[in-house]
Protein backbone atom coordinates (compact mmCIF):
# COMPACT_ATOMS: atom_id res chain seq x y z
CA UNK A 1 0.00 0.00 0.00
CA UNK A 2 1.21 3.50 -0.65
CA UNK A 3 0.21 6.65 0.80
CA UNK A 4 -1.53 10.11 -1.20
CA UNK A 5 -1.41 13.16 -0.12
CA UNK A 6 -4.32 14.91 0.25
CA UNK A 7 -5.30 18.34 -0.34
CA UNK A 8 -8.02 20.32 0.90
CA UNK A 9 -10.62 18.92 -1.25
CA UNK A 10 -9.71 15.42 -1.48
CA UNK A 11 -9.80 15.44 2.47
CA UNK A 12 -12.55 16.57 2.54
CA UNK A 13 -13.65 13.91 -0.18
CA UNK A 14 -12.38 11.16 1.81
CA UNK A 15 -13.75 12.58 5.16
CA UNK A 16 -16.19 10.25 5.77
CA UNK A 17 -13.55 7.24 5.86
CA UNK A 18 -11.15 9.56 7.77
CA UNK A 19 -13.79 9.33 10.13
CA UNK A 20 -14.23 6.24 10.87
CA UNK A 21 -10.65 5.38 10.98
CA UNK A 22 -10.24 7.62 13.21
CA UNK A 23 -13.40 6.08 15.39
CA UNK A 24 -11.60 2.69 14.91
CA UNK A 25 -8.37 3.70 16.24
CA UNK A 26 -10.14 5.19 19.13
CA UNK A 27 -12.30 2.21 20.08
CA UNK A 28 -9.21 -0.27 19.86
CA UNK A 29 -7.31 1.82 22.87
CA UNK A 30 -4.95 4.48 20.63
CA UNK A 31 -4.05 7.46 23.01
CA UNK A 32 -5.01 10.20 19.96
CA UNK A 33 -6.44 12.94 22.00
CA UNK A 34 -10.61 11.65 22.03
CA UNK A 35 -12.34 9.75 24.36
CA UNK A 36 -14.72 6.46 23.56
CA UNK A 37 -17.07 5.75 22.57
CA UNK A 38 -15.98 8.75 19.95
CA UNK A 39 -18.98 10.00 17.91
CA UNK A 40 -19.37 9.58 14.50
CA UNK A 41 -20.30 13.30 13.64
CA UNK A 42 -17.65 14.56 16.00
CA UNK A 43 -15.03 12.44 14.28
CA UNK A 44 -16.54 13.41 10.91
CA UNK A 45 -16.26 17.28 12.07
CA UNK A 46 -12.46 17.27 13.23
CA UNK A 47 -11.68 15.89 10.24
CA UNK A 48 -13.50 18.30 8.04
CA UNK A 49 -12.27 20.79 10.40
CA UNK A 50 -8.55 19.89 9.34
CA UNK A 51 -9.54 21.02 5.58
CA UNK A 52 -8.86 25.02 6.17
CA UNK A 53 -5.29 24.12 7.56
CA UNK A 54 -4.38 21.68 5.21
CA UNK A 55 -5.39 24.69 2.58
CA UNK A 56 -3.32 27.29 4.22
CA UNK A 57 -0.22 24.36 4.03
CA UNK A 58 -0.64 24.18 7.68
CA UNK A 59 -1.12 20.71 7.42
CA UNK A 60 -0.29 17.77 5.58
CA UNK A 61 -2.41 14.58 5.72
CA UNK A 62 -1.55 11.16 3.77
CA UNK A 63 -3.97 8.67 3.54
CA UNK A 64 -3.28 4.94 2.42
CA UNK A 65 -5.81 3.22 0.86
CA UNK A 66 -6.99 -0.40 0.30
CA UNK A 67 -8.93 -0.24 -2.62
CA UNK A 68 -11.51 2.60 -1.63
CA UNK A 69 -11.17 2.19 1.78
CA UNK A 70 -9.22 4.52 3.58
CA UNK A 71 -6.98 2.33 6.34
CA UNK A 72 -3.98 4.58 7.36
CA UNK A 73 -3.16 7.99 7.94
CA UNK A 74 -0.31 10.56 9.11
CA UNK A 75 0.13 13.92 9.01
CA UNK A 76 2.57 16.67 9.88
CA UNK A 77 1.77 20.13 11.23
CA UNK A 78 4.08 23.06 10.35
CA UNK A 79 4.71 25.75 13.03
CA UNK A 80 3.97 29.27 11.63
CA UNK A 81 6.57 30.96 13.55
CA UNK A 82 9.78 32.26 11.98
CA UNK A 83 12.40 30.75 14.29
CA UNK A 84 10.85 27.26 13.72
CA UNK A 85 10.12 26.54 10.24
CA UNK A 86 13.57 24.11 10.19
CA UNK A 87 10.60 21.94 12.17
CA UNK A 88 7.32 19.99 11.84
CA UNK A 89 5.29 17.88 14.35
CA UNK A 90 4.15 14.44 12.99
CA UNK A 91 0.80 13.45 14.17
CA UNK A 92 -2.45 11.11 13.89
CA UNK A 93 -0.68 9.01 12.73
CA UNK A 94 -3.17 5.78 12.60
CA UNK A 95 -3.47 2.35 10.98
CA UNK A 96 -7.16 0.18 11.11
CA UNK A 97 -6.98 -2.53 13.20
CA UNK A 98 -7.72 -5.02 10.00
CA UNK A 99 -4.22 -3.25 8.19
CA UNK A 100 -1.89 -3.84 11.20
CA UNK A 101 1.49 -5.80 11.17
CA UNK A 102 1.78 -5.51 7.04
CA UNK A 103 4.10 -2.69 7.87
CA UNK A 104 1.53 0.09 6.79
CA UNK A 105 2.41 1.91 10.23
CA UNK A 106 6.36 2.47 8.94
CA UNK A 107 5.36 3.30 5.26
CA UNK A 108 3.05 6.29 6.62
CA UNK A 109 6.60 7.03 9.12
CA UNK A 110 8.72 7.35 6.01
CA UNK A 111 6.17 8.93 3.51
CA UNK A 112 6.01 11.87 6.28
CA UNK A 113 9.65 11.74 6.71
CA UNK A 114 10.36 12.03 3.35
CA UNK A 115 7.89 14.78 2.56
CA UNK A 116 9.40 16.89 5.41
CA UNK A 117 13.38 16.15 4.19
CA UNK A 118 12.07 17.57 0.77
CA UNK A 119 10.62 21.15 1.90
CA UNK A 120 13.41 21.54 4.07
CA UNK A 121 12.74 20.21 7.53
CA UNK A 122 15.51 19.25 9.39
CA UNK A 123 14.14 17.81 12.55
CA UNK A 124 10.41 16.04 13.52
CA UNK A 125 9.22 15.45 16.89
CA UNK A 126 5.96 13.60 18.30
CA UNK A 127 4.42 12.62 21.51
CA UNK A 128 2.99 9.28 21.68
CA UNK A 129 1.25 7.16 25.04
CA UNK A 130 4.18 5.85 27.11
CA UNK A 131 4.02 2.05 26.78
CA UNK A 132 2.08 2.07 23.32
CA UNK A 133 2.57 0.18 20.82
CA UNK A 134 3.37 3.12 18.68
CA UNK A 135 7.11 3.36 20.80
CA UNK A 136 8.47 0.58 19.31
CA UNK A 137 7.64 1.84 15.40
CA UNK A 138 9.12 4.82 16.37
CA UNK A 139 12.19 3.61 18.55
CA UNK A 140 13.44 1.00 15.50
CA UNK A 141 12.56 3.57 12.74
CA UNK A 142 15.88 6.16 14.65
CA UNK A 143 13.58 8.37 16.68
CA UNK A 144 15.40 9.29 20.00
CA UNK A 145 13.39 9.47 23.20
CA UNK A 146 13.33 13.27 24.75
CA UNK A 147 11.79 11.92 27.75
CA UNK A 148 8.15 11.21 29.81
CA UNK A 149 5.58 13.52 31.09
CA UNK A 150 3.27 12.10 33.49
CA UNK A 151 -0.35 11.80 33.56
CA UNK A 152 -0.07 13.65 30.14
CA UNK A 153 -3.17 13.03 28.45
CA UNK A 154 -6.07 10.56 29.36
CA UNK A 155 -6.73 7.33 27.41
CA UNK A 156 -10.03 7.12 25.18
CA UNK A 157 -11.27 5.21 28.38
CA UNK A 158 -10.45 8.33 30.56
CA UNK A 159 -7.30 6.84 32.69
CA UNK A 160 -4.28 9.91 32.95
CA UNK A 161 -1.71 8.05 30.82
CA UNK A 162 2.11 9.54 30.67
CA UNK A 163 3.31 10.37 27.14
CA UNK A 164 6.47 10.19 25.81
CA UNK A 165 8.40 12.81 23.41
CA UNK A 166 10.48 11.88 20.58
CA UNK A 167 12.61 13.46 17.67
CA UNK A 168 14.16 12.84 14.96
CA UNK A 169 16.67 14.72 13.00
CA UNK A 170 16.64 14.48 9.54
CA UNK A 171 18.76 15.48 6.61
CA UNK A 172 18.50 14.34 2.22
CA UNK A 173 20.01 11.13 2.12
CA UNK A 174 18.87 9.87 5.37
Amino acid sequence: MTATRLDAPRLLARAQELADLLIDTVDDGASVGFLAPLDRGEALAWWRERAAAVAAGQLAVWAAHDGDRVVGTVSLAFPDKPNSRHRAELVKLMVHRDARGQGLGRTLLTTAEEAAVAVGVTLLHLDTETDSPAEHLYRTAGWTRAGVIPDYAASPFGVLRPTTLYYKRIAPGD
